[in-house]
């Protein structure tokens, strides 16, 4: 079992920043796959910023490559993603995933586990 927690989010103007974090707990499922997607109302939900044990192990939506950097330091529990120049366009409810995945590869099907979300905003 993997539950996941986010916290930060928010309101932010265009240009901004934000950062969000979620806390990984895991009890009997081996988890190499983590990251964060987004969702807006009406659209398919995104993978936007991956942790995947291929190389390299970073991958990222186009919509976000140089403003968005996610990180797992140390290989621990806690998920961060930094998200910079922040557009209209990145408001969204954030999620953190958690899967596992046999080759270097994370596809969406490979995350089973979901945090409950944190909604992000961005406007004037």
């Amino acid at each position: 079992q993997v539950k996941l927690m986010e916290s930060g989010g928010g309101s932010v103007q265009p240009g901004g920043s934000l950062g969000l974090s979620c806390e990984v707990s895991t009890t009997t499922m081996s988890v190499n796959c983590v990251g964060w997607f987004r969702q807006v109302p009406g659209k398919e939900r995104e993978g936007v910023a991956l942790i995947t044990p291929g190389i390299p192990r970073t991958r990222y939506a186009d919509s976000v490559k140089g403003r968005f950097t996610v990180s797992q330091p140390g290989g621990k529990n806690t998920i961060y993603l930094q998200m910079n120049s922040l557009t209209p366009d990145d408001t969204a409810m954030y999620y953190c995933a958690a899967g596992y995945s046999t080759s270097d590869y994370c596809s969406a099907t490979h995350f089973v586990a979901w945090g409950q979300g944190t909604q992000v905003t961005v406007s004037a």
